[in-house]
């Protein structure tokens, strides 16, 4: 079984989650979520982390933390073994708290910490009861009317506002903040002189995303689902990293990606046209190789490919998924993707 890829590095940031097993709850009262506050508290002075941002859930809990010392994996473990040592004790039961290993993605802290900050904060009104789960959401993208109901939008704020397992109450000024907790990092991209300034500006940056139906979420940024950054942070972390990509797939994934223009030109090749003149040629088989060939190979959402294509969202969406499942019964087409993928492995 591979192995998940771990990326310790020294004044690393890292949003960290990890769900009970089978989804069990990991929290059954006030008393284990306090508990395990004082595991974060004695967790800062042990291994030296920061704690940016928090959120107990009832079956998981996420943090976005700082590493200057390089050491996420041994305080994660130290962090896990001891509450599960303590939960199982006080519970009277045995065995696995945690459904298999923590999940880190490491993120770019001139980029992405603002943004996973909110994402983390807002995690108590992304349920279904209040209709900011994500199945909700995505029938609410085919709504045409884009109205939100003001007597929601009240009760999601008030939920927001009142959670007291999270460390947004101390980011919007509501509630002290915690000795081991630190803001002023995430504070200062709020701009503003004066603290109470920043606090401001936060919690208007968090509300509104509430007020607004939520956000996509970062994780669709994601590069072989443990790097969100730019191109140049991600460059960066690929060259840290030491391993067998047989045994951890992910390193493979963060290799060199080729670009557009190349699956372009390989399809061009192919084809013996230019990209400009079958483009627009819905269910062409050359259109059809070069949008799914840019999608597997290029590490780009239908989104962004659509935007960078020129083409409609739902026409690229379309064209991809048929090309697989035409690709799935035709020895033809799966020669012509190798044979794009041989080409793109020489650029």
């Amino acid at each position: 079984m591979a192995r998940p890829l771990r990326i310790d590095v020294p004044g690393g940031w890292y949003h960290v989650t990890c769900r009970g097993n089978e989804r069990q709850p990991v929290f059954r009262d006030d008393r284990d979520r306090r508990r395990f506050l004082e595991l974060l508290a004695e967790w800062t002075e042990r291994f030296g982390l920061l704690v940016h941002a928090y959120v107990l859930m009832t079956n998981h809990y996420h943090l976005l933390v700082e590493t200057p010392r390089a050491n996420l994996s041994a305080a994660m473990q130290w962090l896990q073994v001891s509450y599960t040592m303590w939960f199982n004790r006080r519970h009277e039961r045995a065995g696995h708290l945690f459904q298999g290993r923590f999940k880190a993605i490491v993120l770019d802290p001139e980029t992405a910490a603002w943004e996973v900050s909110r994402y983390v904060h807002l995690n108590p009104v992304r349920v279904k009861a209040l209709g900011l789960d994500k199945e909700s959401r995505s029938a609410r993208a085919t709504d045409t009317t884009g109205a939100f109901e003001e007597g929601q939008v009240r009760q999601r704020l008030e939920v927001l506002r009142k959670y007291a397992w999270s460390s947004y109450r101390a980011y919007a000024g509501s509630a002290s903040s915690p000795d081991w907790l630190t803001r002023k990092r995430i504070l200062r991209s709020a701009g503003g002189r004066s603290e109470s300034d920043q606090m401001k500006a936060y919690r208007e940056y968090v509300e509104q995303a509430i007020r607004e139906g939520l956000p996509p979420s970062p994780w669709e940024r994601l590069e072989a689902g443990i790097v969100l950054g730019g191109d140049h942070f991600v460059r960066r972390i690929r060259e840290r990293l030491r391993g067998n990509p047989r045994e951890q797939p992910q390193l493979r994934d963060l290799q060199a990606r080729p670009k557009l223009e190349d699956v372009i030109a390989a399809v061009e090749g192919l084809k013996g046209r230019a990209w400009k003149e079958f483009r627009d040629e819905h269910g062409d088989w050359g259109r059809d190789l070069a949008l799914y060939a840019a999608r597997r190979y290029c590490g780009l959402t239908l989104r962004e490919l659509a935007e960078a294509v020129g083409v409609d969202y739902g026409s690229v969406a379309v064209a991809v998924k048929r090309f697989g499942l035409r690709m799935d019964e035709s020895k033809k087409l799966q020669g012509l993707l190798a044979k794009v993928k041989e080409k793109l492995s020489n650029v």
